[in-house]
C-alpha cells in the first residue's frame, strides 16, 4: 500500500536531485563522459540511426550491453532533451523509498522505524552523489533489486522475474549482483526457486553479455578490465585466477585505500550491523569485490556509481539487525539524526558553492557560443561543453591529443582556453587556438573571457 507521507517523500526527494543535476547541468558541470555519452547514444536511438559514441568510437552496446536505452529513447521520441535522463535518475533512485520502507515492515519493524529507513535509504550519500555525478543506467536497477527481494518475499513469481530483466538490462556487472543475490536467496531466505532463477539468470547474461554482445560491438572486450591487469589480460583469466590463485589479490586487498573506502561505505550504516545479521551482504560480495581488488580509485569512493549495487544488501543487513532487536540506534529520531550528520559529511551539495563555481567567470560566454551553433553539424568542443550539443552524429573533445585533429572534418570549434576541461590543459586549447586562427577554413565568429567559437567557411 502507498501512503500519502510516501509519495509527498518521494516526490519531494525527486525534485531535489531533478532540481540539483539540472542546475549542475546549467553551470556546465556536466561531462562527456558520462552524460554525454548516453545522451548522444540516447539521441541517435531515437532518430532510428547507429548510437556509435563519436568521441569514444563504438556504439553503445559494446560498453554494458545496457539495452535499457533503447527504452529511454522513447522519451526523446516524445522531445529530444538531456533532462529526461536527470528525470528518470531522479525519479528511479527516489522509487527506492516504497520497497525499502515495505522490507522494513515485513521484516516486522514498527512503523516508525520502517519510515526511519525509507530515510536512511535517501540521505546514504551515494543516493545523492551519483544523481550529481552526470548519469548512469545503474541508478535504475537500484530501486529494482529492492523490489525483486520485496517481490521473492512476497512470493510475486512475475514481478520478480520482471525486476531480474530490466536489471540486467542496465549494466552486464549488475548480472554478477543478481548472481549473488540468487545465492543467497537459496541458501538463506530458502526461496530456492526465486534463487535459482536469479542464480541461471545472472550467469547466462554475464556469459551473453561479456563474451558475446560487448566484443561483438567493441572488439576489444570489456573495457574495465584494464583495472585488473595483474590478474590477467581477459575476463575468463582474471575471474580464473581470481578464484584459484587469490593471493595475487592479496597485496591489493589490504590497503589504506581499502579501509578507507569500507569505513565510508558503512559510517552511515555502522549503528545497524550485527556479525549475526550480516547474511543479505552477500548480495554485495561481487560489488565489494570489485571494487577492493582494483587500484581503480573511483570504485573506493561514495561519490562515483561502482558502490550503488552494494546499498540494498547494506540496508537489509540494517533491516534485519533491527528485527532481531539488535542495533545501537532503535528510535526513527536517532536513527535519522546520524543519517542526518552522514549526509551532512559526505554528501557532495557543499560543491554547489565551491567547485561548480569555479568555471563561473567564462558560464555566459559558454552559454553565448553553445547558442551560436545552431546546425547538426560535427562539433569540437571541452569535455564540460559537449553535453550541450551531444544531439548530433560526430562531437569530439578538447582533450589531450586532439592539438593534431584534422580540423576539417568539423563544422564547429569552440575553446575554453581559461576552463580547458577534463583531461585537457591550456596548453592544449592554446595550441588548438594558434591553429584556428592560421586555417583558412575557419572564421572567428564569437570570442569572449578567452572562449572561442570558430565556425568552418562554406564553400
Amino acid at each position: 500500500m502507498i501512503k500519502l507521507n510516501h509519495v509527498i517523500l518521494m516526490s519531494v526527494a525527486a525534485l531535489i536531485l531533478f532540481g540539483c543535476s539540472s542546475l549542475r547541468h546549467v553551470l556546465f558541470q556536466s561531462n562527456a563522459l558520462d552524460l554525454g555519452f548516453f545522451d548522444q547514444a540516447i539521441y541517435l536511438i531515437s532518430q532510428g540511426q547507429t548510437p556509435i559514441i563519436s568521441f569514444w568510437g563504438y556504439p553503445v552496446l559494446g560498453d554494458h550491453a545496457a539495452w535499457i536505452l533503447y527504452i529511454l529513447a522513447l522519451l526523446y521520441k516524445i522531445y529530444p532533451s538531456v533532462y529526461w535522463l536527470f528525470a528518470v535518475q531522479a525519479v528511479a533512485l527516489s522509487l527506492g523509498v516504497l520497497p525499502t520502507w515495505h522490507l522494513a515492515v515485513r521484516a516486522g519493524l514498527k512503523q516508525s522505524q520502517a519510515t526511519a529507513m525509507a530515510v536512511v535509504y535517501l540521505l546514504y550519500p551515494l543516493v545523492f552523489n551519483i544523481n550529481l555525478f552526470d548519469f548512469h543506467p545503474e541508478a535504475i536497477a537500484l530501486p529494482l533489486i529492492l523490489a525483486a527481494i520485496l517481490a521473492a518475499r512476497l512470493n510475486k513469481i512475475w514481478w520478480f522475474c520482471l525486476a531480474i530483466i530490466l536489471i540486467l538490462g542496465c549494466k552486464e556487472v549488475l548480472s554478477l549482483t543478481v548472481a549473488a543475490m540468487g545465492l543467497w536467496l537459496i541458501v538463506f531466505e530458502k526461496r530456492r526457486v526465486y534463487g535459482a532463477i536469479a542464480l541461471f539468470a545472472g550467469v547466462a547474461w554475464f556469459s551473453i553479455a561479456t563474451q558475446v554482445i560487448i566484443p561483438y560491438f567493441r572488439p576489444k572486450g570489456v573495457e574495465a578490465v584494464g583495472r585488473y591487469t595483474y590478474l590477467g589480460n581477459s575476463l575468463p583469466e582474471i575471474i580464473k585466477n581470481l578464484l584459484l590463485q587469490p593471493g595475487l589479490a592479496i597485496g591489493k586487498i589490504f590497503t589504506i585505500a581499502n579501509l578507507a573506502y569500507i569505513c565510508l561505505l558503512l559510517l552511515p550504516i555502522i549503528w545497524g550491523l550485527s556479525p549475526q545479521h550480516l547474511a543479505p551482504l552477500v548480495g554485495a560480495i561481487p560489488t565489494l569485490v570489485m571494487n577492493i581488488v582494483t587500484e581503480y580509485q573511483p570504485q573506493k569512493d561514495l561519490v562515483h556509481q561502482y558502490s550503488l549495487p552494494a546499498l540494498p544488501f547494506l540496508l537489509l543487513a540494517v533491516i534485519s539487525t533491527l528485527a532481531n532487536g539488535g542495533g545501537w540506534l532503535r528510535n526513527r529520531r536517532g536513527i535519522i539524526l546520524w543519517s542526518l550528520v552522514t549526509f551532512i559529511a559526505l554528501a557532495k551539495f557543499g560543491y554547489f558553492g565551491s567547485k561548480y563555481l569555479e568555471t563561473l567567470d567564462t558560464w555566459q560566454a559558454t552559454r553565448e557560443a553553445v547558442a551560436q551553433i545552431q546546425t547538426k553539424g560535427a562539433v569540437l568542443v571541452p569535455t564540460h561543453v559537449a553535453p550541450h550539443l551531444t544531439h548530433r552524429t560526430i562531437v569530439k573533445l578538447t582533450t589531450n591529443g586532439s592539438e593534431s585533429a584534422k580540423l576539417t572534418e568539423f563544422e564547429y570549434v569552440l575553446l575554453d582556453v581559461r576552463h580547458p576541461g577534463w583531461s585537457s590543459s591550456r596548453l592544449v586549447a592554446t595550441s588548438l587556438l594558434e591553429r584556428l586562427k592560421n586555417a583558412p577554413e575557419f572564421k572567428l565568429s564569437y570570442q569572449r573571457d578567452e572562449v572561442y567559437l570558430f565556425k568552418r567557411k562554406l564553400g
